[in-house]
């Protein structure tokens, strides 16, 4: 037996906010509903993987620490268009080898995106 890949995420939302919620996910990322009957979940594909989120009545928010990890091309793009939506990026957490930021859906599930650097800045010794 071996792990081959991770086939979804399941993340929570307040039950009413599907509209936001869509938005966020198809408009703003670009990633296509699945739309199947089973369930009130709203699913995503990011590849060969899904997000499906759930509804939830009494919902709290995860814990800061929590997120989920994007690896994307054109992020440059995509910060712009989260800009634009007025959404506000986390740009202060420096990782070595790529570009990244954080954003919280509309239902404050932290989702973080990244892309390799392949500019790196020359480090004098």
């Amino acid at each position: 037996m071996s792990i081959q890949s991770i086939n979804h995420v399941q993340l929570p939302f307040p039950a009413g906010a599907e509209a936001p919620i869509r938005r966020f996910y198809s408009s703003l990322l670009g990633l296509p509903e699945v739309r199947l009957n089973a369930g009130k979940a709203l699913r995503f594909v990011a590849g060969t993987q899904r997000i499906d989120l759930v509804p939830i009545e009494h919902w709290q928010p995860a814990p800061a620490v929590s997120h989920l990890a994007f690896e994307v091309q054109d992020l440059p793009a995509l910060r712009h268009r989260l800009l634009q939506a007025e959404l506000p990026l986390v740009e202060n957490r420096a990782l070595p080898g790529y570009l990244r930021f954080y954003v919280k859906d509309p239902a404050g599930n932290q989702l973080e995106f990244l892309e390799p650097d392949n500019d790196p800045q020359e480090i004098s010794p």
